[in-house]
């Protein structure tokens, strides 16, 4: 199998984060590219991850795809022929570009990180656990680790440069971009979170928790970023689901599973460089992301054409 780190188009790279790398087009469009680069506890692996980066490309593409007709969203094309042919300059790039670009458009992004709850886990659960809340503000008293919350909590976060995001009140948001706007993050991000349970529940998918990000555009909100994959979401496979534990998910845990043991073991104090990743540990992990797809959407991830 075949990984892609990075990525050198005939393009100006306008950033390069811990997964995409960006090129700029022109004054309306850009280049999103998902490489297989992963990171876990805010550390990037030397070990890119096979396919990651097509499945978190075409599974955004196939989520926009049944929510364009009621969310307004930024991806142009995530075909590399029609990408090809949109931008001549990348006619000789398409086996770098197969399933794991996308060509959008150009968005002002809102800095705020829209997290819709729907289980008590991960950063909320360790702030629950110490002290009662979320962002400060106190949630019912008795929550087991993983308990289902009813309704769903809007538990927005500001965007960071570097480390982990920072959970804050929608009030908070209010302050940060303005009460209208502030209700209609809330508003789409539901919409959104509750569809993705619809089609994931028969499926046997629990969608646990989720993050979305939003753009200005001729002064309108329109979604962007990664929609409802394995990276900006938790999925559970709802027969194993049992609250008062964490649960195994389809995503990374393969890796988070590998570097916890060489914590606990002290071959790793959890910062850069990371140790190096088994053949095995990077094998399970592109598996899982594989099966994330196929669960998903219904089909394999046609991988035969993938550089």
């Amino acid at each position: 199998m075949t990984a892609i780190a990075t990525t050198t188009l005939p393009l100006p790279l306008a950033w390069r984060g811990k997964v995409r790398d960006v090129y700029s087009i022109d004054d309306e469009r850009v280049l999103l590219v998902t490489t297989d680069r992963i990171s876990a506890f805010d550390v990037v692996m030397r070990e890119a991850v096979p396919y990651k980066g097509a499945v978190l490309t075409q599974l955004t593409a196939w989520w926009l795809t049944q929510l364009e007709s009621q969310v307004p969203h930024h991806m142009i094309t995530a075909d590399a022929d029609e990408i090809a042919r949109e931008v001549p300059a990348l006619d000789g790039s398409r086996d770098a570009l197969r399933l794991r670009a996308m060509l959008c458009r150009r968005v002002r992004i809102v800095p705020i990180e829209c997290v819709i709850r729907g289980y008590i886990t991960g950063s909320a659960w360790k702030e629950y656990k110490e002290h009662g809340t979320l962002a400060g503000e106190t949630l019912p008293a008795g929550l087991k680790e993983s308990e289902r919350l009813t309704p769903p909590l809007f538990s927005p976060a500001t965007k960071a440069e570097h480390g982990h995001d920072e959970n804050i009140t929608p009030g908070a948001v209010s302050e940060l971009v303005g009460p209208a706007v502030a209700a209609d993050l809330e508003r789409r991000s539901r919409f959104i979170y509750d569809f993705g349970c619809r089609v994931a529940e028969p499926r046997g998918i629990i969608l646990a928790d989720t993050k979305f990000e939003f753009g200005s555009r001729d002064g309108q909100l329109v979604l962007a970023d990664e929609v409802l994959t394995p990276d900006s979401s938790r999925f559970w496979p709802a027969d194993q689901y049992e609250p008062g534990r964490s649960q195994p998910s389809f995503d990374k845990q393969p890796l988070r599973d590998y570097l916890d043991g060489e914590r606990r073991a002290g071959r790793w104090n959890g910062d850069a460089p990371p140790p190096p990743l088994p053949p095995d540990v990077v094998n399970a992990t592109s598996e899982r992301y594989l099966d994330a797809f196929r669960r998903l959407t219904g089909s394999a991830l046609d991988i035969t054409p993938l550089a």
